[in-house]
């Protein structure tokens, strides 16, 4: 095991790394352009060029990449070597600045929802300079990477990342106003900060192998349930296993290397599930690093003959995977801004931000269910601690009471801080950091200095939902900005806003179990919908005060917000018929040939015993009845599936595409599986060559 004091960081090009190369003046100009307060000069970006090129090939590298986040929620990257010839059979290592900050690639054939079609091919990535470079090391080679954001020729978003960082300038201009506004001096930036924890399964390599669905979908399409689960929670938490440790440890090395402070590891609900979190960093930089993580954890799964799965449901009956988003804004100097004070003054300020969130939630809802929405994430949703699909916010008793108080002139008890008056001392009391329980339940819960955002799915890229986040959360600050700049009494306003957020917002305030049915009874009554298939859940992004709200924050433009809907309704519709179509391969040549053989098995044993009496074969012609069924309802089912592709092909029209996916795709691949998993229940093992899902989740 490498001491991590060693290894910390020796695979990341940090700005401590680019202070000591280059020349103050460079530095101060890249500090800068971080900052978004100046562009680097040529000049400047030659000079880091050159420093990053020599600190990567001393380290072995021959090759650099841009690397940067398509519409696929994956990582793309186009390598190039240093080498430039010089003349007779002679080549140097160069690297200009311009090799530096902008890459060339080929837009049209990743999702672009239209924005470029294949005669407009040409793409940018343009170097992320407040995301740091690194180097990653193969078995014959070394290679930098340079992160980066993905444009088109025409400067239109066709990645992840560039509306992360206009959200995060949008929300950070806006929590600057409202400081300024509340007397702060000592601030000049306000920045989104992310801490995201990774759920994954791991699996044997040569079981992987030998199951096509999932080799090609990630996910089991069939699969009876084991005899046991995990409902003895004896997996959760418990010791793990020493060929985990081994692997956990190895990822451990590889993100310490890169700079990524891999902070907790341990065995999650579901057998053979597993999570891993990092500290907390800057929104673009954790999102970025959440995608090494990932990458990082299967590299090193088959490194030790295992595959990780990233799926959000690859067993049904077992809990999901999630990405639980843990989002916050902080300030350069040192202030988390929903960390509650000691003093009356500072929760003002705490209880004017908590304000924004809950109302900002509250009208724009539907985005966030919209930007966790996709084929695989909802099978995870509703159910084995995963949140619902209604969207609601977790305070605690303690905050919501105080809010409440302040909203409706109550004098209610709170908690440890005694009785509150109206006078502004009382209302803003001293609060605990900790002032209740958590609520596993619920998809977005303040959990004492952050909100836990827990629907995002395990193979998401944290960019979009932050992007989300930061665009309903900086329109609200803004409306309040513009109240407290024209104000003549600021206190008087900072409590009419809470009032007034608490009294018209606060139905999207839940402190109670998510999972229950008198939740979505009280949802109902509340007016929050309850959108359980993303067919619907993705139209959130093109509803036109969502568009307007993107076009106002910065986030995205109306083209590029279309855009996307349509690449993540084209997606949902190309997973399910990916998933229609494997299923009905295996089915038919595999499940259906070793149903059929067992058959055979039981008829011609009927056929050897029943001279002995009819008694002895009255039960194998019940299981041969049984099994024979569900051949027929098997073949049955497979060419109503069949059917549906077919149905959901022919449509044109997008939207209606997916609302056919929904209806035909979804509901066949439960229909076929079905007779699928009644088959395997039945099947002798010496005939059923598939494995199990008894050796998928407790083999490793």
């Amino acid at each position: 095991m490498e001491n991590a004091m060693k290894v910390f960081g020796e695979n990341v090009f940090t700005e401590s790394n680019l202070k000591k190369r280059v020349p103050k003046s460079v530095f101060k100009e890249f500090e800068a352009s971080q900052l978004g307060e100046a562009r680097l000069s040529k000049e400047s970006a030659d000079v880091i060029a050159n420093a990053i090129k020599d600190w990567a090939t001393k380290r072995g590298a021959t090759h650099y990449c841009h690397w940067f986040q398509p519409l696929t929620d994956l990582t793309a990257e186009k390598h190039d070597s240093f080498l430039e010839p010089t003349g007779d059979k002679d080549v140097i290592y160069k690297f200009s600045g311009r090799s530096l900050i902008k890459g060339e690639s080929d837009a049209s054939s990743f999702p672009n929802g239209g924005l470029r079609s294949t005669f407009e091919a040409r793409g940018y990535t343009v170097w992320d300079t407040s995301s740091y470079p690194f180097i990653r090391e193969n078995k014959n080679g070394t290679t930098l990477y340079i992160p980066t954001a993905f444009i088109s020729f025409s400067g239109q978003a066709l990645d992840k990342k560039v509306p992360l960082l206009r959200s995060m300038n949008a929300v950070g201009k806006q929590a600057l106003r409202i400081l300024k506004v509340l007397g702060n001096t000592t601030t000049n930036h306000v920045f989104n900060t992310l801490g995201i924890e990774q759920e994954y399964f791991l699996v044997r390599r040569d079981l992987f192998e030998s199951r096509e669905d999932l080799l090609l979908t990630g996910r089991t399409l069939f699969g009876a349930p084991a005899p046991k689960g995990q409902e003895l929670s004896d997996h959760y938490y418990g010791r793990i296993k020493n060929k985990v440790i081994n692997f956990m440890s190895d990822v451990d090395v590889e993100l310490w290397k890169l700079g990524i402070p891999s902070k907790t590891r341990h065995n999650e609900v579901a057998p053979n599930q597993f999570e891993v979190a990092p500290l907390f960093s800057r929104a673009n930089l954790a999102s970025d690093q959440n995608q090494i993580i990932m990458e990082t954890i299967e590299k090193t799964a088959l490194k030790h003959e295992l595959v990780a799965l990233l799926h959000e449901k690859p067993f049904t009956g077992v809990n999901g995977s999630g990405k639980h988003n843990n989002w916050s804004l902080g300030t350069d100097d040192g202030k988390n801004l929903f960390s509650p004070g000691k003093d009356p003054k500072n929760n003002r300020q705490f209880l004017l931000f908590i304000s924004s969130v809950i109302e900002a939630v509250d009208r724009y809802y539907p985005l966030l269910r919209g930007v966790t929405a996709s084929a695989t994430n909802d099978h995870r949703l509703g159910g084995h601690e995963a949140p619902p699909a209604i969207i609601s916010i977790f305070l605690g008793d303690e905050l919501t009471d105080i809010l409440e108080n302040i909203a409706l002139g109550k004098n209610k008890p709170v908690g440890g801080v005694g009785s509150l008056n109206l006078g502004i001392e009382g209302v803003l009391p001293t609060l605990n950091t900790d002032s209740g329980d958590r609520n596993r339940t619920s998809p977005f819960a303040f959990t004492g200095n952050k909100f836990e955002f827990r629907m995002p799915g395990s193979s998401s890229t944290p960019a979009t939902t932050a992007a989300a986040i930061n665009s309903i959360v900086a329109k609200v600050l803004s409306e309040y900005a513009d109240k407290l700049e024209s104000s003549d009494n600021i206190d008087t306003t900072v409590i009419e806003i809470i009032s007034n957020t608490y009294k018209n917002h606060g139905r999207i305030i839940f402190n109670g179990n998510g999972y229950g049915d008198e939740w979505a009874k009280e949802a109902e009554k509340r007016g929050l919908t309850n959108i359980t298939s993303s067919n619907e859940a993705l139209r959130a992004l093109i509803a036109p005060e969502i568009v307007n709200m993107f076009e106002e924050t910065g986030m995205v433009t109306k083209a590029e917000a279309e855009a996307r809907y349509i690449a993540y309704a084209e997606r949902y519709v190309t997973q399910l018929t990916i998933e229609s179509r494997v299923l009905i391969d295996i089915a038919n040549k595999h499940i259906l040939p070793n149903a059929v053989k067992y058959a055979n098995i039981l008829a011609d044993n009927i056929n050897k015993t029943e001279k002995f009496g009819k008694e002895f074969v009255s039960e194998q012609e019940e299981l041969l009845k049984f099994l024979l069924t569900n051949i027929n309802l098997l073949r049955k089912e497979i060419k109503s599936l069949e059917a549906g592709i077919e149905t959901v092909k022919s449509e044109k029209d997008l939207s209606k595409q997916t609302d056919l996916a929904a209806d035909k795709l979804v509901s066949g691949l439960k229909a076929l599986r079905n007779p699928c998993d009644e088959i395997e229940k039945i099947t002798d093992y010496s005939t059923w060559k598939l494995p199990t899902y008894k050796a998928l989740l407790f083999k490793l």
